[in-house]
């Protein structure tokens, strides 16, 4: 199920922005500071480029590039 960003409070987008960044395997070594890799996922976000997507059997948020996202989840975004 797909969440407009515009539902969620903004310090609940900033908290699941900045545990996405931090989350073991996303930086790839990246040394990037955290402000700057928030900075970008709030601009894919805005753009359209990423998504955020909620689980209801694992109960879990998670972000996702838009090219990454089932067709049908689009979908039933627009049927609700």
């Amino acid at each position: 199920m797909l969440i407009p960003q515009a539902l969620l409070e903004a310090d609940t987008l900033t908290r699941l922005i900045e545990d996405f960044v931090t989350r073991e395997g996303t930086d790839n070594g990246d040394e990037t500071p955290l402000e700057t890799r928030v900075l970008r996922v709030r601009r894919a976000l805005d753009k359209g480029e990423a998504v955020i997507a909620f689980d209801p059997d694992s109960q879990q948020c998670m972000l996702l590039l838009k090219r990454d996202v089932p067709k049908e989840w689009f979908n039933q975004l627009h049927d609700e």
